[in-house]
């Protein structure tokens, strides 16, 4: 292909420059999980929501907060546990003595930042108080729509280990996710690091201690330059072949929907941006295709008691289709 095609188009020297300081803020507390941090903040330019899964005491809470704290935006924060109602997380009404009148008391998902600690831990009919406000940006009580400001953002964490006193998310709802991001162990390094800086043999910098690098309005326009990215016609063809793939898979039980294909689409294009590139590349679709339809299928039996997971079987479908140059 010709050098001249790779041209930069579009000036994203601003757009890197804010998220190489988003990058040192959470990494300077955060050892490791690079690639966690990466995908946090491609969510954030990609418009979507994230469920962050891991065993505790990986820093999933922390990273979501951290993400909130470097973005000069309103954050809220909501601990789901099995006797919380809808009206805890959406607002009621109150009635007011004074005027006589209902007033419409907002919950704690009205923010930017939302972050739902241990979603799993609530009962369907709280995880449903979600359901309009993740797609729709919107809260409905008594018949009164109430639009969310923007940026808006759901950062829910979940530990796939317990069973107990948790209620596995609806499929309807994982579908609202942008990614499933796994936060795995740290290595015997990453650990090793992680005791020296709290042990503080070395210089170490405080939650408490972050600054935000990114107002709303840069956000809005992060998106907007994100939104008329690039992508060739072959590269959409290779993502409908991959998500169609995952409807026509024996291993599967269910495929992925098209909101899986614009997913896709939407974080490949915010992937190229943060690494300063106007353009979408077959790389950048499989980086981001594991974490975008892992939580979106779901197994045949008989491969769930062989043990393959569904990322097992994305990354198979990704081999198995030929990649497009």
């Amino acid at each position: 292909m010709e050098q001249e095609q790779f041209n930069q188009r579009t000036d994203l020297s601003a757009l890197t420059e804010a998220v190489d300081q988003i990058r040192n803020v959470l990494g300077n507390i955060i050892v490791g999980q690079k690639q966690v941090i990466d995908f946090l903040i491609v969510g954030l330019l990609a418009d979507g929501h994230i469920l962050i899964e891991g065993v505790p005491g990986v820093a999933k809470t922390l990273s979501a907060k951290l993400l909130a704290k470097s973005i000069d935006a309103q954050f809220s924060r909501v601990q789901f546990t099995p006797d919380l109602m809808p009206s805890d997380v959406l607002g009621t009404p109150i009635f007011n003595t004074k005027t006589g009148d209902f007033e419409f008391r907002k919950g704690p998902i009205f923010g930017n930042i939302i972050l739902v600690d241990e979603i799993n831990r609530a009962p369907a009919k709280t995880q449903s108080a979600l359901f309009e406000v993740m797609e729709e940006r919107q809260v409905t009580i008594d018949g009164e729509t109430y639009v969310m400001d923007e940026p808006f953002m759901v950062l829910a964490t979940q530990n796939p280990i317990e069973q107990e006193g948790t209620y596995r998310l609806p499929e309807a709802q994982l579908d609202r996710f942008l990614f499933k991001i796994e936060v795995k162990y740290p290595s015997l390094e990453e650990e090793t690091a992680i005791l020296l800086a709290q042990h503080g043999l070395v210089n170490k910098t405080l939650a408490s201690d972050v600054k935000p690098v990114l107002s709303v309005q840069q956000i809005q326009s992060a998106r907007a330059i994100i939104r008329n990215l690039f992508v060739e016609p072959k590269l959409l063809e290779y993502i409908a072949k991959i998500v169609n793939e995952t409807r026509n898979n024996a291993s599967l039980y269910l495929g992925a929907s098209p909101r899986a294909s614009l997913a896709i689409v939407h974080s490949a294009k915010a992937l190229a941006a943060i690494q300063n590139r106007d353009f979408v590349t077959p790389e950048d679709i499989i980086t981001v295709a594991i974490p975008v339809l892992a939580h979106r299928i779901l197994l045949s039996p008989e491969k769930e008691m062989e043990g393959l997971t569904t990322s097992d079987i994305v990354h198979q479908i990704i081999k198995k289709i030929e990649v497009p140059r």
